[in-house]
Order: C-alpha cells, then sequence, then structure tokens
C-alpha cells in the first residue's frame, strides 16, 4: 500500500496538466483497443483464407478488400495515436520537471536555518536532481508506453473472454502470475533498496563536503584517506545493490519462461478446440497474436516495476524534504509592514531547541529607533541566539519580541526580513559579479544607487581598480577578494537594502587592525539613524553603544554604557581587564 501511495503522489504532481493527462489517458485506451484490434483482423483474414476455397471468388476479394482496409485505417490511426501521445507526453513530462525543480528549490530556500544545519546541501543537490529526473523518466515512460500496458490488462483483455473463454483464461493467467511475482519481489526488494539510496545520499553528501573543504583535504594529506572512505562506500553500495538486481533478474526470465509457456499452452490448447470444433484457426492464430503482443508489452512492464522500486527510495527522499515544515509557521492573516521606525522590544524572552534546556530566559529590554545596543559577552552566552529570535529563524518558547509593536509572529516573514539588515562575520557573497551581490538586498536600485552605497562603504575605489569594475565575478564565497574586500562589499549591500533595523555579527573580529580601521568607518556610515544591534567580543569596537548588554547563562546579567559597566567593577570590567592584558606586549 505504501508503495501505491507514492506513486498515486507522483502522478498528483500533474495536477496542474490533468486535462492533459486524460486526454493521454484516453489516447492511451484507444491504443490499447487497435492493438486489440490488430490480432483480431489478422484471425479473421486467416479464416477468410482457410475457407476461400467454398467461397465465390469475388465474395473472398470482396472481404480480403474490406479487412484489409479496415486493417490499414487501424494501422494508420495507431501511428497517429502514438505521434500525438509522444508529443504530449514529453512535453508535459519536460515542463512538470521544471515546475517541481522550482518548487523544491523554492522550498528549501523557505526553511528555517536548523533544517540546513542538519542536511548537508550536497545531499539536498542530490536529492533535487535524482528526484526531478526519476518523477520526468516515471511521468515519460507510464504515459508514452506503460498505461497501455495497464488498460490492455484491466479492460481489453477480459474481452478476450467473448471471443474465447478457454484461451482467454490463459491469457488472464499470464497476467496474474507477473503481478503476483512482481508484488512480491518488490516485498522483497524495496527495504533493500531504500538502503542503497540512503548510502548514495551519503555518499553525495561526503563528496560536497571533501569538495567545499579541499583546502583542508590538501593540507592535511587527506587525500587518500577521503578517497578511501569514498571506496568503503561504494563497495557497500554494491553489496547491498546486487542483491536486488539479482531478484529482478529472476522476475525477467520467470515472465519469459511464463509468457513461453502460455504461447505453446495456447497451441496446444487451440489444437484441442479446433479438432472439436470450437475454436478456428483464426481465433487460435488470434490468440497467438495477444501472446505475442502481451509478452512484449509485460517484458516492457517487468522493466519498468523493477525500475519504481530502485526509484522509490529517491523519490521518497524527494517527498520527505518537500514535506518538512517551517519551525516558524507564517500565519494565513500575518500583516505585511512597510518601512518600519525600528522600535524593538524584548518582552521576558525565553527560548529552547526542542527538547532541550533553556539558552535564553528572561530577556528583556528595548532599542527605540536609532538607538545602538551592544550584545557582548563569553561564547555560548545567548547573543547570537537572541538576534536569531529577532530575524525570527526561530519563535520563542516564553514572552515575545516586538517591532514598533506589532509581535514578530503576527508579521509575514517577507516583510520582517525586508526590514533588518546584517551584516556577518564572514561576508557570505554568491558566485557572481559584484553587482549581482550589492542587488541582493534591493534589485530596483540604480548604478547611481550602488555607487553612492559603495562609496559610503569604502569599497568603490578597489571596485573601480578591476579591470571589469562592477561586473567582476567574486569567486566561490567571494575568494577572489580579500576579507576586507568582502566584508567593505557585505556593508555596501547592506547600505543599498537601507533597513531600519541593523544587526553586525562580528562584523569586524576577522580582519587586521588596518583593515578594521577602513570597515569601521563604513560601518558608522551604515549605522547612522538605525536601529543597530551589534555583537561583538572585541570591546573596543562597542565604546560608542548607547546600550551595553551584558549575557551570560542565557540571561542578562549587567546593562549600561561602557563608562558605566566599567566603574561598575562587575563581569563587563572583568572581561575588559582581560582583553586588556591579553593586548599588552611583554618587556
Amino acid at each position: 500500500m505504501h508503495f501505491l501511495r507514492l506513486y498515486w503522489r507522483v502522478l498528483a504532481l500533474l495536477a496542474p496538466d490533468r486535462w492533459v493527462a486524460i486526454g493521454l489517458a484516453f489516447a492511451a485506451l484507444a491504443l490499447a483497443g487497435l492493438s486489440f484490434l490488430e490480432p483480431v483482423l489478422f484471425g479473421r483474414v486467416v479464416d477468410l483464407l482457410s475457407r476461400s476455397d467454398r467461397l465465390p471468388a469475388a465474395a473472398v476479394w470482396q472481404e480480403a478488400f474490406a479487412l484489409l482496409a479496415l486493417w490499414g485505417a487501424v494501422g494508420l490511426s495507431g501511428i497517429g495515436a502514438n505521434v500525438a501521445v509522444a508529443l504530449l507526453s514529453d512535453r508535459m513530462a519536460h515542463r512538470n520537471r521544471l515546475v517541481v525543480m522550482g518548487r523544491y528549490f523554492e522550498h528549501v530556500l523557505s526553511l528555517p536555518l536548523s533544517f540546513h544545519g542538519d542536511t548537508q546541501s550536497g545531499r539536498l543537490m542530490k536529492i533535487m536532481l535524482m528526484g526531478s529526473d526519476n518523477l520526468f523518466g516515471l511521468w515519460l515512460a507510464f504515459f508514452r508506453e506503460h498505461l497501455i500496458t495497464f488498460i490492455a490488462a484491466l479492460v481489453l483483455l477480459p474481452l478476450t473472454l467473448f471471443l474465447n473463454w478457454q484461451l482467454g483464461v490463459l491469457l488472464i493467467v499470464l497476467v496474474v502470475v507477473f503481478a503476483l511475482v512482481s508484488a512480491w519481489v518488490i516485498s522483497k526488494t524495496h527495504v533493500a533498496q531504500s538502503q542503497v539510496e540512503a548510502l548514495h545520499t551519503q555518499l553525495a553528501g561526503n563528496v560536497q563536503d571533501a569538495l567545499s573543504n579541499v583546502i583542508v583535504v590538501q593540507s592535511f594529506s587527506r587525500l587518500h584517506s577521503e578517497a578511501r572512505l569514498f571506496g568503503d562506500i561504494v563497495r557497500e553500495v554494491l553489496d547491498r545493490q546486487f542483491p536486488v538486481l539479482n531478484w529482478w533478474a529472476v522476475v525477467a526470465v520467470l515472465t519469459r519462461a511464463a509468457a513461453t509457456l502460455t504461447v505453446i499452452a495456447i497451441f496446444v490448447l487451440g489444437t484441442l478446440l479446433h479438432q472439436r470444433g470450437e475454436a478456428s484457426v483464426g481465433e487460435i492464430v488470434s490468440f497467438m497474436g495477444f501472446a505475442t503482443l502481451l509478452i512484449a508489452r509485460m517484458e516492457g512492464a517487468v522493466a519498468f516495476v523493477s525500475h519504481m522500486v530502485m526509484q522509490a527510495p529517491a523519490l521518497e527522499q524527494f517527498f520527505n524534504v518537500l514535506d518538512s515544515r517551517s519551525s516558524v509557521p507564517e500565519k494565513p492573516d500575518a500583516a505585511s509592514l512597510g518601512r518600519v521606525e525600528g522600535a524593538v522590544r524584548f518582552e521576558n524572552v525565553a527560548f529552547a531547541y526542542p527538547g532541550g534546556p533553556r539558552i535564553l530566559d528572561g530577556i528583556d529590554f528595548a532599542a527605540p529607533p536609532g538607538r545602538t545596543v551592544a550584545l557582548v559577552g563569553q561564547t555560548g552566552a545567548g547573543k547570537s541566539t537572541a538576534m536569531s529570535l529577532l530575524q525570527r529563524l526561530w519563535d520563542p518558547v516564553d514572552g515575545r519580541i516586538t517591532l514598533d509593536g506589532h509581535d514578530l509572529r503576527d508579521i509575514s516573514l517577507e516583510s520582517l526580513r525586508r526590514n533588518i539588515g546584517v551584516v556577518f562575520q564572514e561576508a557570505l557573497l554568491f558566485n557572481r559579479s559584484i553587482r549581482d551581490n550589492l542587488l541582493v538586498g534591493r534589485p530596483d536600485a540604480t548604478q547611481e544607487d550602488i555607487e553612492r552605497a559603495c562609496t559610503m562603504a569604502e569599497a568603490h575605489d578597489f571596485i573601480s581598480r578591476k579591470p571589469q569594475g562592477y561586473d567582476t565575478m567574486v569567486g566561490e564565497r567571494g575568494t577572489a577578494l580579500s576579507g576586507g574586500q568582502r566584508q567593505r562589499l557585505a556593508i555596501a549591500r547592506a547600505l543599498l537594502k537601507d533597513p531600519p533595523v541593523l544587526i553586525l555579527d562580528e562584523a569586524t573580529s576577522a580582519l587586521d587592525a588596518a583593515t578594521e580601521a577602513r570597515v569601521q568607518k563604513a560601518l558608522k556610515a551604515l549605522m547612522a539613524g538605525r536601529t543597530t544591534f551589534i555583537i561583538a567580543h572585541r570591546l573596543s569596537t562597542v565604546r560608542d553603544a548607547d546600550e551595553i548588554l551584558v549575557f551570560e547563562g542565557g540571561r542578562v546579567m549587567e546593562r549600561g554604557t561602557f563608562e558605566e559597566l566599567v566603574r561598575q567593577n562587575g563581569r563587563f570590567a572583568d572581561l575588559v581587564r582581560t582583553q586588556l592584558a591579553g593586548t599588552e606586549t611583554p618587556a
């Protein structure tokens, strides 16, 4: 039943093209009927020839001409129907393959970071490509070829009972044996094939992991180790795949044997019936034609069913990703805000990952529009988690966060994130041109807007010195640029977006002192007039903040300006002394 539900869902994806699919189903019914008629007409011709010596020549020629004309019409109709089915099914399969790839891509991009943190991007790519290719192959094969087989088996095959019920029973037995053997093998191989597909997915993830860390692989001489790990998985794949292939080879042999035995049985039984006057030579020939036709179609059906079993695990993985739901669902009536003023408030906010302890508790503070708030504390204190909640990457388990008085859970995600800009510790750039990377936050920006933002971010000069200027490709993850250049581009991108709320997540911690000085100048231009949250370990970067929140153990332990906190001689003062001691030069 699980297998049938899976493939019903495969067909259900064609709902937007349901009228094309219905038309193809009727065309398949017509083709099955035409293929049913050909052996019947051939049998009629044989019967006519067998009794031609007892009929006037004119009558024989007249009846033969009528049969041949009908046979020709059937053949031409079949050719036309096949051409129509091929064209329509090809176009439908190609169109829907791209539609389902787009749906998968958009859905994966919308899933929260918690999902992407648990799933390798290489696996997601492999699942998308394999899943969409398998869907395309199934749709195409089903509507072009195998739907005719199923219709013939379910609808037209019983009609043979009206021609000769004894010979018809033999054909039906052939189909029933095939169905039972296939069902039995499916039950034997489905689980094993799922394990094979899981190993293929693991293989794709490992390859992506090694390629994305090729510097580590080469620096630590991991080439042979990674290749050996790849080979170990490949051997495990083959160990599990070969038994599945053996089972389906047995099915192919049994199907051929059953078909051959059925043809022989038809000939023997037909001869006996003919001797008793219960079957004509033409009927025997017709049933031989039915059997030959069924043998060819059922061998194709065996290959199709075995292919379906092989593809089932990949399709299950594809649908599992599509069924993944966001941990921050959007309300159907969520408000779409325009440009907000930027008033942010955390009201007794607590947060815990599912099944884990609270890592934030009792977070309560307000940031009026234009205010700069710094979040400091040791690693793991909860600073970045609090800012993740502000972007609604997760929802609080207690309390609420508001933007201009609106609970974030009542705001559409698109309008919330449109009003928030983030500059990360590592500038995350696409492998596209500088211009394309800048337009991420504001696609309609003009060249003048781009250059103004880059000038404010101290980036225009180095871009202008590039041979291709703003059309320069930045390389994968921006590797064609220096760290300072990448960071200034990230600041320019945020300036171009012009958000009222800004999050600076360790924006200068990875830079040297000279580069940091240039980036800090760009950051001051970016922060002007915005509600800004600064996550920082380097305390010198938060000296000018309007308020500093000192996090420890998921709580705000101290708050105040830089000077106030130093005078309190508490945790913040200890952090300042520790950093000052670390920068002292030994005598």
